[in-house]
């Protein structure tokens, strides 16, 4: 029954993120109108739904007159793409730092952790106001930003799995054969970690994304005009007591997506989970 449980999870969740990726490459074909058409004389007209809505416009427009549904779809192509950019690197620099300390060990894992420990204890806005001060806000940049302070958390979890395969008969083998260090650490022991890197990064995902549409809440991401579920909530904030509509749908497409993501996530690693599964088949023959 909880695999039952968690396999509707993991399709719900497959569900919606693959509505959210299907958005983000249909949206030319997907949205009603130019997201970036400005017309005044229809600015800040509500959803369908409330009194003065229309079809033409069905979730309603910005101050700028801009359509909000046209907005929100093309959004998801900024939202998804620094979310799986952002994983990319942070995963490509973590992985490689929890290999290195995990298998040499000694003074490179000292500098390794220690360096991870820094990072943790570094405030990720201040990280992030720095280093968009200095080099300027932009989608490049907060890709950057986002995947230089997202690494340790798949270095912590890579350098202990690594200390753990290392000393595995597989690995001492291929160092009695004598196979070098790179060897062993790219064919034997990575191999092993693929599954767990896997539903790591896509759980990440959730989290960049999270942090792309705070950047941009702010001012520090996604610059004005390119539509952003952050810039268009930061925008919608000074109108909230009188045009809900403006920061609600944004926030509900963020809060959807990420929690699609999740659950996929949390499924994906209920399926790739070895100690799970061999759980749950002990618990059937018994």
């Amino acid at each position: 029954m909880g695999s039952l449980r968690r396999l509707r999870f993991l399709a719900v969740g497959a569900s919606i993120v693959l509505l959210a990726v299907l958005c983000a490459v249909l949206a030319p074909w997907l949205a009603p109108h130019d997201p970036y058409l400005q017309a005044v004389s229809v600015r800040l007209i509500p959803p369908v739904w409330d009194a003065g809505g229309t079809w033409r416009h069905p979730l309603g427009t910005d101050p700028l007159g801009r359509d909000l549904l046209s907005r929100i779809i093309y959004g998801a192509q900024v939202s998804i793409s620094a979310g799986a950019l952002a994983v990319l690197v942070a995963m490509t620099l973590g992985v490689l730092m929890g290999l290195l300390a995990g298998y040499y060990g000694g003074g490179v894992d000292a500098i390794i952790s220690n360096l991870v420990n820094v990072m943790l204890a570094f405030p990720f806005l201040l990280l992030a106001l720095a280093a968009i001060a200095v080099v300027g806000p932009s989608f490049g940049n907060m890709i950057v930003v986002l995947g230089v302070t997202g690494w340790p958390v798949y270095t912590r979890v890579v350098r202990a799995e690594t200390l753990k395969y290392r000393e595995r008969e597989f690995v001492q083998a291929a160092r009695a054969l004598g196979l070098g260090s790179s060897r062993i650490i790219w064919a034997h022991v990575l191999p092993n970690l693929v599954n767990t890197i896997i539903v790591m990064a896509s759980l990440e995902v959730a989290r960049m994304i999270i942090l792309e549409s705070f950047l941009s809440f702010l001012g520090l991401g996604i610059q004005p005009p390119i539509p952003s579920w952050g810039a268009m909530l930061g925008e919608g904030r000074v109108y909230m007591l009188t045009h809900w509509w403006l920061a609600a749908f944004p926030g509900l497409a963020i809060f959807v997506t990420t929690l699609g993501i999740n659950l996929f996530g949390d499924g994906l690693r209920d399926v790739l989970d070895p100690h799970r599964v061999l759980t749950a088949a002990a618990a059937r023959t018994e």
